[in-house]
């Protein structure tokens, strides 16, 4: 399913998207380029924030940090960097073109 255009996306920025299940989404592109897509949804706080963290890398892997306690997750994996028995769900994303006088979407 579409979730937004690209064009809302702004490298090392998220966005949050609602889900047709009620759930929210967290999609961000880093600054190469890719796109990831996790839960919203931060599992220390249960607050939707994770769309509001700032993206970085460690050990050459992206993460988002929580902008609420700063747990760092995965994007690809959606593990937490900073308690292993913790994850969020991750998102399989791909880039289509919707119509030519369209943006392209997620």
């Amino acid at each position: 399913m579409t979730v937004c255009e690209e064009t809302r996306l702004t490298p090392g920025r998220g966005v949050a998207v609602l889900l047709p299940d009620g759930r929210q989404a967290a999609v961000f592109r880093d600054r190469s380029g890719r796109t990831y897509a996790i839960d919203n949804r931060d599992p220390f706080t249960g607050a939707q924030v994770l769309s509001r963290g700032l993206i970085g890398s460690a050990g050459g892997r992206p993460f988002v940090a929580s902008p609420l306690l700063k747990q760092r997750f995965d994007l690809e994996t959606g593990r937490c960097l900073d308690d292993e028995e913790v994850a969020v769900t991750v998102y399989p994303v791909r880039a289509v073109q919707l119509d030519r006088a369209l943006p392209q979407g997620i």
